[in-house]
């Protein structure tokens, strides 16, 4: 792939990564199905440098993906705290997985968009996991593409959507396209379905039984 805009490779040091997310910038990255865009959630300059890639209005919460639970915490995420806790660790066992789910946040953070809820999951992308781990900490995952717009499947094409900023692109390959994760948030009377996508609905439905892990 030829491009101005940097390329990191697998296998590349992922120092010069943890370096352009700490200063604000964003990463291409690539999930079960398209590429989203990475920013440390907390990082005001790097999340507000997402809307402008997305053209997105601001108040719009960005979903995080997380290598795994213990990830959750420097969020402000504890499992215990919230909802159903019965619901919950039902579905956090299907993680990794194509399942978000909207948690309570102890605080606001800058991918919140003020809210004290935020969308998060365990990606089923091997390699993305690994990423995270690396980087020790979560990152944002909203979709690479201007809002509205069709998911981005090849790598070729995401640095006309990024000129101009500060980025760099994870070579995920050509990626299979597909479904969203399925986003679901956990209310009073019991889980919400708020976008239908990869992760079955029967499945939701024995979480929300009881039947099954």
């Amino acid at each position: 792939m030829t491009s101005s805009t940097p390329i990191w490779q697998w296998g590349d040091p992922v120092s010069s990564l943890r370096e352009l997310v700490a200063r604000g910038g964003v990463l291409a990255i690539p999930t079960e199905s398209s590429y989203g865009l990475g920013a440390d959630p907390w990082n005001r300059a790097g999340v507000e440098a997402i809307y402008r890639i997305k053209g997105r209005e601001g108040g719009k919460p960005l979903p995080v993906v997380v290598a795994g639970e213990e990830q959750l915490a420097p969020l402000g995420i504890h499992l215990g705290i919230g909802g159903d806790l019965n619901i919950v660790k039902r579905l956090s066992a299907h993680w990794p997985g194509p399942l978000t789910v909207i948690l309570p946040v102890a605080r606001p953070l800058p991918a919140s968009a003020g809210e004290s809820l935020l969308a998060v999951r365990v990606p089923g992308h091997k390699r993305l996991r690994e990423l995270l781990a690396a980087l020790g900490h979560g990152l944002t995952a909203t979709s690479a593409n201007r809002s509205g717009g069709e998911p981005v499947l090849d790598p070729a094409e995401l640095p006309e959507l990024l000129a101009g900023e500060d980025v760099m692109i994870v070579d995920g390959g050509v990626l299979p396209g597909g479904p969203p994760s399925t986003l679901v948030a956990i209310r009073d009377h019991g889980l919400v379905v708020l976008r239908p996508g990869r992760f079955p609905a029967e499945r939701l439905i024995a979480v929300i039984d009881g039947v099954g892990p």
